[in-house]
């Protein structure tokens, strides 16, 4: 039989609060491109870091809503390489310990990381329009 776990949303709400913490003021949000990893603990290895953007200590809204974090404003940064934008990984700010991954796309395609254009250039301003973090077991 397949999976069907299922959580109370003070739970999902719980879990989803907890994650400010884990990633500390002023971590490190790095954009690749092409394949994500296996899992946040699989090493970044072939991929070419985009941008580095940094968030802070009120990076998060105050509390989840139905299991769904939303980020408030991530002060853009310029890139440092071109590529197509596919998948991003933040850190603490020490830039070694990952908290987790996610897909980067456009608005449009519903990533968990929206940014105005994936194709990216280097020197480009690149800032993110969304970011929503969603825990599962609704």
């Amino acid at each position: 039989m397949a999976s069907n776990f299922k959580k109370p949303t003070s739970l999902r709400n719980a879990q989803a609060d907890a994650i400010p913490a884990a990633i500390g003021p002023a971590g490190l949000m790095n954009i690749y491109p092409g394949s994500q990893p296996a899992n946040v603990g699989t090493a970044v290895s072939t991929q070419t870091l985009l941008v580095t953007l940094t968030t802070d200590a009120t990076a998060f809204a105050p509390a989840a809503s139905n299991g769904v974090l939303t980020a408030n404003a991530i002060t853009g940064a310029n890139a440092v390489a071109s590529g197509i934008a596919a998948w991003f990984r933040i850190f603490k700010a020490d830039g070694v310990t990952a908290v987790m991954d996610g897909s980067v796309d456009v608005a449009a395609n519903s990533p968990d990381c929206a940014i105005q254009n994936t194709s990216i250039n280097a020197g480009q301003a690149i800032s993110v329009t969304a970011l929503t973090i969603t825990e599962s077991g609704a």
